[in-house]
């Protein structure tokens, strides 16, 4: 009797709290699906570059010049256009001018770009919303005019700048200079305004993730007595890291690959002495009328950006993962 009655409520706890039976797994998306949101994108960039890059990487196995524009055939010529590049004296002094330049623009971005987010980050909002519009406004300007208005600014005669610097009384008397005699200054009026070109994308990136960065790690550090320079070891810099790994690869790609401003401001003069890949393999082409040649050039181009991009890209992940 007693065992019927500790039974009968046990059966209805089990018909009104029925047991949930095995555990249902979470619905998974297709696979597919992330290929398929990416499929438009890869399509655009297989069409805009792609097309090209192959078109070009043909081109530079081919005796393709003047004579093949106009008549339309075009012999095959192996590798002899990469031995003729190969075996060009001028193929040393252009590698190492073009990785030296770009290591100066990447150098100067990133720290003068750093130095004007640590700035915003200490200006109050009146004057931060002024530099963030004057970093806009510069950016904004296309590279062609931005190179023109140089131009005029640092013209031998009536430039403004050589006016200013000569009033200063530092450099002497700079009205009649000309700053595309040597290959030294003419590399350094290329920097100036490539560098003034590509800091506000830097600078507002960084500012950016400064931003972010909780406010309450300051004031502790400041508790503890740390200097400026420890707390930015400290706190800033590892915080910045992802974010100064990815402004340096876009800087790395942006500077190797500097062209209009080199060739407006000085065609690659004086005496070749500001010569990169791109203005070498521009006057191959179209000076020379070897197009093949100019073609193999920009090949070495990609495939050296290539590698250095995805060093950097490696660098970044671990960098994220580390996080």
């Amino acid at each position: 009797m007693t065992t019927a009655t500790t039974a009968e409520p046990a059966a209805q706890q089990e018909a009104a709290y029925p047991h949930p039976g095995p555990a249902r797994r979470p619905r998974r998306e297709p696979r597919t699906l992330p290929y398929l949101l990416l499929l438009p994108a890869t399509l655009v960039l297989a069409l805009v570059l792609g097309y090209p890059l192959a078109r070009l990487g043909v081109i530079s196995f081919q005796d393709y010049g003047l004579r093949s524009l106009f008549t339309g055939q075009v012999g095959w010529a192996g590798l002899d256009n990469y031995r003729s590049v190969w075996d060009d004296p001028q193929l040393v002094p252009v590698l190492l001018r073009t990785a030296g330049f770009c290591a100066a623009l990447v150098a100067g971005t990133l720290s003068i770009g750093l130095a004007v987010a640590l700035m915003m980050v200490r200006l109050g909002p009146g004057m931060r919303r002024t530099v963030t519009f004057c970093l806009i406004a510069s950016w904004a300007m296309p590279p062609v005019a931005g190179t023109l208005v140089w131009q005029w600014l640092f013209e031998p005669v009536y430039g403004v700048a050589n006016w200013a610097l000569s009033r200063t009384g530092l450099f002497g008397d700079l009205s009649q200079h000309d700053w595309t005699t040597t290959a030294l200054s003419a590399f350094a009026l290329v920097w100036s305004l490539v560098v003034w070109q590509s800091v506000p994308f830097v600078a507002l990136t960084l500012y950016a993730g400064l931003s972010q960065i909780p406010r309450s790690y300051y004031e502790a550090a400041a508790l503890d007595g740390a200097s400026p320079w420890t707390t930015f070891r400290v706190i800033t810099l590892p915080f910045l890291r992802p974010i100064l790994a990815l402004v340096t690869i876009l800087s790395v790609i942006w500077d190797f690959n500097v062209f209009t401003q080199i060739w407006i401001l000085t065609q690659g003069g004086p005496n070749q002495g500001t010569t990169t890949l791109g203005i070498w393999s521009f006057t191959k082409a179209f000076s020379s009328n070897s197009f093949g040649q100019g073609a193999a050039v920009a090949v070495v181009s990609v495939l050296l950006l290539l590698a250095l991009t995805l060093y950097y890209v490696r660098r970044l992940v671990r960098s994220g993962e580390e996080l």
